[in-house]
C-alpha cells in the first residue's frame, strides 16, 4: 500500500523520496455504544483497516490535499490561515485537528503537501473520521516535534470534531485508533479515561462485520438530539440523586428514581445509556472469565435497545441483526458505531463463517433489496509511520 501510495504523492506532487507515509487505523465498538457522552464504559477495538497519509513540508504556507478515495476532486489547495469551523468538506476533520493544535499553541511553522488513503467503507460506522483525525495529529506530532502523548492526540481529535466539524462526539472512536494494540479491546472508562486491555484470544470465533450499505451520516442524523435527550435527562435526574453522569448509575438505581425525568423520550434515552453501560460490565467480565457465549447474548441485547430504546438504528440494520441471531454458530450480532445506518458485527464460529455470509446475504437482499458486504476482521495496533 505504501508504494501506491508514493506512486500516486511523486505524480501529484513530485518529490516523493521525501515523504513519509502514516497510518491510524478505524476501529469497531463490541458494545458499550453511545455511553461514552454519558460518563460510561465503552469496549472497542482497533482494526487493520483505517487511513493511510503521505506528507511533505513546503516553504510557505500553503496546504495542498488530495484524496485516493476522490480522485475526481482533485487538489484542494487553501492555507494555514484559512481555518473556518464548521465548513462543509472532507479536508475538514485534518484541518480541524490542526486549528486544534493551533489553538493549543502548537503553531504550524510550514504548509504541507497531503495525499490520503483509507481503506475503510466510507458512511459505515467504523470510524473513518476519527481515524483522519488521529492519523493527522500523528503526522503533526513528527512532523513538527509536538511534545504529545496518543492519548491527547485523541482528545484533540474529539475536541476539534466537536468544535471544528461541529459533531458532537464522545471520545471513544478517537481513543481507540489512538490507543489500539494488536489482539485486544480496549476497556475505557470515559468518565475519567482510565482503560486496561483485554485480550481478544477468541478461538474458533472470528469478529465479521457487516455493511448494511446505508450510509450514515452522523452529523446530519439524530446523533447531537440523542446528546440533548440524555443531558435532559440527567438534569431531571440530578434534581433527586447526586450524580455527574448517567454512567454512574446501575439498573436499580435508575429505576428508583426515573420518575424524575419529565420527558418519556428522554426517559428511555437515558434507560438506554443506563442499561448499556451495565451490559458492558458484565460483557468485559464475561470475556475475562473465558464465557464468550454470554458476551454474545449481551451484544444482542444492546442491539435490542439501540434498536427500540434509543432509536438509533433502522429497518435495514435490524434485518441484519436480528437474523444473524437464528443463523446456526452465530454467538451475538448487533449493530455498531454511532447507528442510523451503518455496520453490524457479530461474533461468529469458525466453521459457520461461510454459512453466515451466504444465508445472511441472501435474507438481506430479499428483505430490503440491497447487497450487504462482509469483512473478517482482524485487531490491529495503533498510530504510525509506515
Amino acid at each position: 500500500m505504501k508504494k501506491k501510495i508514493l506512486e500516486k504523492f511523486e505524480e501529484l506532487y513530485g518529490n516523493a523520496e521525501a515523504a513519509k507515509v502514516y497510518f491510524a487505523p478505524g476501529r469497531v465498538n463490541l458494545i458499550g455504544e453511545h455511553t461514552d457522552y454519558n460518563g460510561g464504559h465503552v469496549f472497542p477495538c482497533a482494526l487493520t483497516i483505517g487511513t493511510y497519509m503521505a506528507v511533505v513540508k513546503r516553504d510557505d504556507r500553503k496546504l495542498r490535499f488530495f484524496s485516493m478515495n476522490f480522485p475526481a476532486n482533485g487538489i484542494t489547495e487553501t492555507s494555514l490561515d484559512e481555518f473556518v469551523p464548521g465548513e462543509d468538506s472532507w479536508t475538514a476533520y485534518p484541518k480541524g485537528v490542526m486549528w486544534a493544535f493551533e489553538g493549543r499553541g502548537m503553531k504550524l511553522s510550514s504548509g504541507l503537501d497531503i495525499l490520503i488513503y483509507g481503506d475503510i467503507p466510507a458512511g459505515s460506522g467504523l470510524s473513518s473520521s476519527a481515524s483522519l483525525e488521529v492519523v493527522t495529529g500523528y503526522m503533526l506530532k513528527d512532523q513538527f516535534g509536538f511534545d504529545v502523548t496518543n492519548v491527547e492526540l485523541a482528545q484533540i481529535g474529539q475536541y476539534s470534531e466537536n468544535n471544528y466539524n461541529k459533531m458532537n462526539c464522545g471520545i471513544m472512536d478517537q481513543f481507540a485508533s489512538a490507543m489500539g494494540k494488536k489482539d485486544n479491546a480496549i476497556f475505557l472508562d470515559t468518565a475519567d479515561l482510565s482503560f486496561e486491555y483485554a485480550p481478544m484470544k477468541m478461538d474458533g470465533v472470528k469478529i465479521i462485520i457487516t455493511n448494511s450499505n446505508v450510509k450514515h451520516s452522523l452529523v446530519t442524523s439524530a446523533y447531537n438530539d440523542r446528546r440533548r435527550e440524555c443531558e435532559t435527562a440527567l438534569k431531571d435526574l440530578q434534581s433527586v440523586v447526586d450524580i455527574k453522569a448517567l454512567g454512574e448509575l446501575n439498573e436499580e438505581q435508575f429505576e428508583a428514581n426515573k420518575s424524575a425525568i419529565k420527558d418519556e423520550i428522554c426517559l428511555i434515552r437515558a434507560k438506554h445509556a443506563v442499561y448499556e453501560n451495565q451490559r458492558t460490565l458484565k460483557a468485559v467480565a464475561a470475556l475475562k472469565s473465558g464465557n464468550i457465549e454470554v458476551f454474545g447474548k449481551l451484544m444482542n441485547e444492546a442491539h435490542t435497545s439501540m434498536s427500540k430504546d434509543y432509536a438509533a438504528s433502522c429497518e435495514e440494520v435490524d434485518v441484519l441483526a436480528e437474523n444473524a441471531w437464528d443463523i446456526p454458530g452465530v454467538l451475538g450480532s448487533r449493530i455498531t458505531g454511532g447507528g442510523f445506518g451503518g455496520c453490524t458485527v457479530s461474533l461468529v464460529k469458525e466453521e459457520a463463517v461461510d454459512n453466515f455470509k451466504s444465508t445472511l446475504g441472501k435474507i438481506y437482499a430479499d428483505k430490503t433489496g440491497n447487497v450487504c458486504d462482509f469483512y473478517v476482521v482482524s485487531i490491529g495496533d495503533g498510530p504510525r509511520e509506515l
